[in-house]
């Protein structure tokens, strides 16, 4: 085997027999153990895209999102919060290895988790609406501004917050900074749902005049807009390959279920309308997989397409999953609901999965203006 479908086989092995065990509890009032994080440290998974010399493995994106596919069907909050420490990790090596050198260690080794920050109470998808505000002082920053639905800010100790620098507006004000999230003027608070957001760290946090240093800015007003838009591609793409996992997983355990369970004196997957609804889920899944996979190479070869597939493959893997997560719970009737089984975690997953990186509405907007540029379209 290669290197890489060794570090694969290994992250899979991670899910099924340390992640897989603990996930139920998380989601009846448990809490990750920490011990989980220096495993996943063990494997690298802090630094998948990190240089060899920087104390990465020097993997691409496709192993980034394969690694968050294969947690995704364990725990889509666990491959979540994973790949945002990375992410927040990989852009300080990329973009301050001053700051990097200092935080790395904590990072690489699971004893600090890392967050990106752009989201606001009044900011979402239009980025350029935020609020939050940097103001140059004569020893650095001074920064003031609330984020919110935030991944990993319940207990991460360093963030990328995106904010507008100086008394300037719209997306080319804004600037990114490295912030201290256990310094003075940093107020957290934790953000609860109908769905359970414990694995994810779902929180926000309030800036009140929040001090930094000169080399907190890691990317100056009119770099940190573009940085977003070609992160967020890579974002949506590996939000479809853990879309794509949660339905395969569900898949696997409602035939499994099928082949053992009996009605009427014979196995479910005997009774020809039931085992219908597998075939259905497993036709459009290997469709939806089809193009996650073209974003993904697309994604890691630079390609100009990767924009619009990005957004087509994250809309087609989540309208995939919910329509057929649904079917399939029922399928398994109430067994389905038992904890031990992850398909009422796959199916509030979901939920998040289609708001995270961009909801349908605003991506199907983007995709119809990248197909015809020469048309009247709303801009974002």
């Amino acid at each position: 085997m290669t290197a890489r479908a060794d570090h694969l086989a290994a992250v899979q092995r991670f899910a099924r027999t340390q992640l897989a065990p603990v996930v139920a509890g998380w989601h009846q009032g448990a809490v990750p153990d920490p011990t989980l994080l220096r495993a996943a440290a063990e494997l690298g998974l802090f630094g998948i895209e990190l240089p060899k010399d920087a104390g990465g493995l020097g993997f691409d994106f496709a192993q980034k999102a394969a690694v968050c596919a294969a947690l995704a069907a364990v725990d889509f909050g666990f491959a979540m919060s994973i790949v945002n420490t990375h992410n927040a990790t990989l852009r300080l090596h990329l973009s301050a290895p001053d700051l990097a050198a200092h935080y790395l260690p904590g990072l690489l080794s699971g004893q600090t988790a890392a967050c990106t920050a752009l989201t606001e109470p009044e900011a979402g998808t239009d980025v350029a609406a935020l609020q939050t505000r940097a103001t140059q002082i004569p020893d650095g920053w001074m920064i003031t501004g609330q984020k919110d639905w935030i991944i990993n800010a319940r207990h991460a100790g360093l963030s990328i917050v995106f904010a507008k620098c100086g008394t300037g507006d719209g997306a080319a004000a804004i600037g990114a900074f490295a912030v201290d999230l256990t310094a003075p003027g940093v107020t957290r608070h934790a953000t609860d749902a109908g769905f359970d957001q414990t694995s994810l760290g779902t929180g926000g946090f309030t800036l009140d005049a929040v001090k930094l240093p000169p080399e907190a800015l890691i990317l100056p007003a009119g770099t940190a807009f573009l940085s977003i838009l070609s992160e967020i591609n890579g974002a949506r793409t590996y939000v479809a390959a853990m879309c794509c996992a949660m339905l395969d997983a569900s898949i696997t355990t409602v035939a499994t279920y099928g082949q053992t369970r009996h009605s009427f004196g014979k196995p479910l997957m005997d009774h020809q309308a039931w085992r219908l609804t597998l075939a259905q889920a497993q036709t459009d899944l290997a469709a939806t997989q089809a193009l996650t996979d073209r974003a993904v190479a697309a994604i890691t070869g630079d390609d100009p397409t990767a924009q619009i597939l990005a957004a087509q493959a994250k809309v087609h893997a989540v309208q995939t999953a919910q329509r057929h997560l649904p079917a399939l719970l029922h399928a398994m009737g109430a067994e389905g609901l038992r904890p031990v089984h992850a398909l009422t975690r796959h199916l509030a997953a979901m939920q998040s999965a289609a708001l995270t990186d961009g909801a349908i509405a605003p991506l199907l907007e983007r995709v119809a203006r990248l197909s015809w540029p020469g048309s009247r379209q709303t801009k974002d």
